[in-house]
């Protein structure tokens, strides 16, 4: 056990080591004469900029008693209403032009850099759940003791670890969007699960083998048949010892779902391209669009560490 002392002595150790490297990022960051605009960031995750009425064309201001107002335009007989609105910029008979401002409505809408973060937040859980339902298949298939389920596994979980995860996306949209009439997000959502699930096989399979053979053996002496012992004996069993490193493969799906913006599904990662093309803001955009995924990933961490508490108590 470690000392409170020497424990409050770590602890400040590793504050002024975290000081020095942001002091020596913050330096970087100035040495390569970059102007620095974070609140033209803002408006592309939420946008607080007030919606304007103008004028529809030219003609007469009414206020009403209501203080609706009425534009009656001198080239039409139906005149433009704006029934409601947070501030006015004009009164009563005053004269406007085609395109004036006429009032303003204070509002907020979603930037398109939230909206790609709920679309990777969509096809990451998807994908989460479609793999885990895919991997748990394999793995059981490839502890099998029938030749054929036993080497469909093997060639699956070869076949898809062995070729670049960019390659499945562009030959599943491509190819099998094409003969199934996929759209893209599914497209997406299909490769995910088929490249995660093969690495969960894997975790699964480990997983299974290495709970001792005494576990089924008594199980089945107990007069449980073997679907029924694999899963109220072995696979909770099991699952405890793979949770980690099935932690670190859904974490990594998280970041791979980037990739899925090469046909053109707008993720985080193409918000964060479209964006940057838009107010050439480069290194806020893409160090916004980090910290999100950090935020992703880091919630997820955080809830498997709550579930390995959980079931480190019960035993």
């Amino acid at each position: 056990m470690i000392r409170t002392s020497n424990r409050w002595l770590w602890q400040t150790v590793f504050v002024v080591i975290l000081a020095l490297l942001m002091t020596g990022l913050y330096q970087a960051s100035q040495s390569i004469n970059y102007n620095w605009q974070w609140h033209r960031v803002l408006p592309f995750i939420v946008d607080t900029t007030p919606k304007e009425f103008r004028a529809q064309g030219d003609g007469t201001v009414q206020i009403n008693a209501d203080n609706s107002i009425i534009i009656n335009l001198d080239y039409s007989n139906v005149p433009q209403q704006i029934p409601a609105y947070d501030a006015r910029l004009v009164q009563q008979g005053d004269l406007v032009f085609e395109g004036d401002v006429i009032a303003s409505s204070d509002q907020w809408t979603i930037g398109p850099v939230t909206l790609g973060l709920w679309v990777t937040l969509k096809i990451s859980v998807l994908s989460l759940f479609f793999a885990i339902i895919l991997g748990l298949m394999a793995g059981l298939m490839r502890i099998s003791h029938n030749p054929v389920t036993k080497n469909l596994a093997f060639l699956y979980v070869e076949i898809i670890r062995g070729t670049p995860l960019l390659v499945q996306i562009f030959i599943v949209y491509f190819f099998l969007g094409t003969i199934f009439d996929l759209e893209r997000f599914t497209a997406g959502v299909v490769a995910l699960s088929i490249f995660t699930g093969a690495y969960i096989a894997e975790i699964i399979r480990a997983g299974i083998q290495s709970i001792p053979p005494g576990q089924m053996e008594a199980a089945r002496s107990l007069g449980m048949s073997y679907p029924k012992a694999m899963m109220y004996v072995i696979l909770p069993q099991a699952f405890k010892r793979t949770l980690p490193p099935m932690a670190g493969q859904l974490i990594t799906l998280i970041k791979d779902s980037s990739l899925v913006s090469v046909i053109s599904i707008t993720d985080l990662t193409k918000a964060g391209r479209e964006v940057i093309s838009g107010s050439f803001a480069t290194f806020e955009v893409w160090f916004v669009v980090a910290g999100l995924y950090l935020l992703l990933t880091t919630s997820l961490s955080w809830a498997v560490q709550r579930i390995e508490k959980r079931l480190a108590s019960s035993d």
